[in-house]
C-alpha cells in the first residue's frame, strides 16, 4: 500500500512527488501530460516583486529561499541543471517610478531591488528598447519546466501510471482508497483547471486564465541571462532564441492558439525589442488561478483521505515547493496549513452546493 496516489502530471504533482520522496513516503502518480499543457508551456519565471504597487510578492521572504533550496536539491537528484538565476530588468517610465524604486531599495525591498540606477544599455542589452533609466530585480529567475518534468518522470519511472484518471474507479474507505489494482492511504488531486471535471472538488472556486507565449529567433538581440519586463517579457532560452509572453484571457478557455494572442504578443514585442525576429512557435496553456489568488490545499469536507493541491496560478514555480512542504508537514502532523491556502475557507461553497 502506498501513502499517496497523486493525480496529475504537471508542476504541482511533480513537486508533491519530490516532497513526499524526501520524507520517504510512498506514492504513485497517475495522469497524462497532454491533458493540460500549462506546466509544459510556462516559462517557469519567478519574480519576488509586484510591479503594480512595487511591493514584495506574497511571502517572498520565505518562499524565495525555499524554492532555491528545493530546486537545487532536485537538480542534484535528477543530475541536470534546469534552474537559472536571472536579473529582471525593469525600465522606468517616469521619474516618480524611479524615485519610489530608490526609496524602497534602501528599505523594505533591499533584498530584492538593486539600488543602483542604470542608464547605459551595453552590449548585453543590444536590440532591447530601454528609452530611459532602469533597475534590476534581484533573486529572480526561471526553471526549465519541460526538463524538470521529463527528468522527474524518468527518475520516478516505476511510480508513473500513464493513463487518464477514471473517477468511477475510485473507491473510498475510512482508512484507505482503492483505484483499480492500487491501494493507498490517501489520494491527492493536482489537476489544475481540469479539477472542474472532478466530482469531489468541482466546487473549488478557480478562476482559470488562458495564456499564450511565443518562441522567436532574433539574431541581433543581445539579451543574455536576463528577463526584460515592460508590459510583457522577453527571456533568452538558448543562442538567438527567446520566449515572449504572456497573454491573459479569461473568457476563451480552449487550449488552442489564436491569431489574437499572437497579435497581442507581437504588440508587446514591439515595446521590448527593436531588431528583426521571426516566430518559430506559439503555445497555449490554462493557468489554474483561484478567485482570491491563493493556492487551495487540504482535505475534502467529507473524506479526510482525499486531498486537493490546486490554485497555484501564475506563480506556480514560486509557490509549489513551499506549499508542498507545508502540506506534507501538515499530513505528518508537524505543521498547520497556512490559513490563507487552507481549503476550509471554501467549505461553505461545498455545503451550499451539495
Amino acid at each position: 500500500m502506498t501513502d499517496f496516489l497523486i493525480v496529475g502530471q504537471g508542476l504541482a504533482a511533480n513537486v508533491i512527488a519530490h516532497t513526499l520522496n524526501k520524507q520517504q513516503l510512498k506514492f504513485k502518480i497517475i495522469g497524462l501530460p497532454h491533458l493540460s499543457q500549462s506546466s509544459l508551456v510556462a516559462t517557469g519565471i519567478w519574480n519576488p516583486i509586484v510591479f503594480k504597487r512595487l511591493t514584495k510578492s506574497w511571502l517572498a521572504d520565505q518562499i524565495i529561499p525555499f524554492l532555491n533550496i528545493f530546486y537545487k536539491e532536485c537538480e542534484d537528484t535528477l543530475g541536470i541543471k534546469f534552474m537559472t538565476q536571472r536579473n529582471l530588468i525593469k525600465p522606468f517610465v517616469e521619474e516618480q517610478e524611479k524615485e519610489l524604486w530608490l526609496k524602497k531599495s534602501k528599505n523594505e525591498l533591499a533584498d530584492f531591488l538593486d539600488e543602483t540606477i542604470y542608464s547605459n544599455a551595453g552590449k548585453d542589452l543590444q536590440g532591447c528598447i530601454i528609452n530611459n533609466e532602469y533597475g534590476f530585480v534581484k533573486q529572480a529567475g526561471n526553471i526549465d519546466l519541460p526538463a524538470f518534468l521529463m527528468l522527474t518522470e524518468i527518475f520516478f519511472k516505476e511510480k508513473y501510471i500513464k493513463e487518464e484518471f477514471d473517477y468511477n474507479e475510485l473507491k473510498i474507505a475510512p482508512d484507505k482508497i482503492s483505484y483499480k489494482n492500487i491501494e493507498s492511504k490517501n489520494i491527492i488531486f493536482c489537476e489544475g483547471h481540469l479539477v472542474k471535471n472532478n466530482p469531489y472538488f468541482s466546487w473549488i472556486p478557480l478562476k482559470p486564465v488562458k495564456g499564450e507565449v511565443l518562441t522567436i529567433v532574433a539574431k541581433e538581440l543581445g539579451l543574455k541571462n536576463s528577463i526584460l519586463n515592460k508590459n510583457g517579457f522577453i527571456m533568452d532560452v538558448e543562442n538567438e532564441t527567446y520566449k515572449v509572453g504572456a497573454t491573459y484571457e479569461w473568457n476563451d478557455l480552449t487550449e488552442i492558439i489564436t491569431d489574437k494572442g499572437c497579435l497581442e504578443l507581437e504588440q508587446k514585442l514591439k515595446q521590448l525589442i527593436s531588431c528583426d525576429y521571426f516566430i518559430v512557435d506559439q503555445k497555449v496553456g490554462i493557468r489554474p488561478s483561484s478567485i482570491d489568488r491563493r493556492p487551495i490545499i487540504g482535505s475534502h469536507p467529507n473524506f479526510k483521505n482525499i486531498y486537493a493541491f490546486n490554485g497555484l496560478g501564475t506563480k506556480g514555480v514560486m509557490l509549489a515547493p513551499y506549499f508542498a512542504n507545508n502540506f506534507v508537514n501538515f499530513y505528518l502532523q508537524k505543521q498547520a496549513l497556512n490559513k490563507e491556502v487552507d481549503i476550509k475557507r471554501f467549505y461553505p461553497l461545498y455545503k451550499n452546493g451539495n
